[in-house]
């Protein structure tokens, strides 16, 4: 096979990190594995990098020179479409929940072993792989419409603006309604891991899903909580 289509065969992760012997080291094992991987050490290009290689996954870290990763998510989120892991020394749960309402799709505290990091980039990768239901790949709830082949939603026949790790819940959960998935299965589902009892990201994620589609976020009534379980997608409400 030629060269050139061979490295665009490759999927493109864009690594974002300062610390230069570990941006070599996880280069160097996604290299190895398959990957085409680019590295960008400076917070202030982060943005710029991102939005000109439109890359298949950007490993993010938190604290960067020139622009911290939280603020590059944020900024980046409107024109990047891809799934963002961000990677972090700190283990505050509060720098957790800023990063998913930012918008990233999962989030690793360092050190991660390499075997780790590279099974929950798959997860991410895997995402569009979500199985549809009977019926083809769109559902109308009210005025709420879900298209899993365009991976859009529409309220009200306006498009909802959603990151790609909200629109794969979104999916997961309407295309199981009147159905509660806990959290065990839409961690496995979407994330190819096992939940381990402590990780927010499914719940801050259903707090931002919520107001756009026109769920009450204090007395939903299209996502409910099921306590000490999971969540249930209403189909009529």
């Amino acid at each position: 096979m030629d060269e050139s289509l061979k490295l665009q065969e490759q999927e493109h992760v864009l690594i974002i990190e300062d610390d230069e012997r570990l941006a070599e080291l996880t280069h160097d094992y996604l290299l190895a594995n398959g990957f085409r991987v680019s590295i960008e050490a400076d917070g202030a290009r982060g943005v710029e990098r991102i939005l000109a290689l439109q890359p298949d996954l950007v490993i993010l870290d938190l604290m960067l020179p020139g622009e911290d990763g939280l603020s590059i998510c944020r900024r980046v989120r409107p024109d990047y479409p891809g799934p963002i892991m961000m990677l972090t020394a700190r283990t505050d749960d509060m720098d957790q929940v800023l990063g998913l309402e930012m918008g990233a799709d999962d989030y690793v505290s360092k050190p991660v072993q390499p075997r780790v990091l590279l099974a929950r980039m798959r997860a991410l990768l895997r995402r569009t792989d979500i199985v549809e239901p009977e019926g083809g790949a769109r559902l109308a709830f009210g005025d709420l419409d879900i298209d899993s082949a365009t991976r859009e939603a529409w309220l009200s026949g306006e498009r909802i603006d959603l990151t790609s790790a909200e629109f794969d819940l979104l999916w997961l959960l309407a295309s199981n309604a009147g159905r509660v998935l806990t959290r065990e299965e839409i961690f496995s589902q979407l994330r190819g891991i096992r939940y381990d009892g402590q990780d927010r990201a499914i719940d801050v994620r259903v707090s931002r899903i919520r107001p756009k589609i026109g769920d009450d976020p204090n007395q939903p009534h299209r996502i409910k909580t099921v306590r000490s379980k999971g969540y249930l997608f209403v189909r009529d409400s």
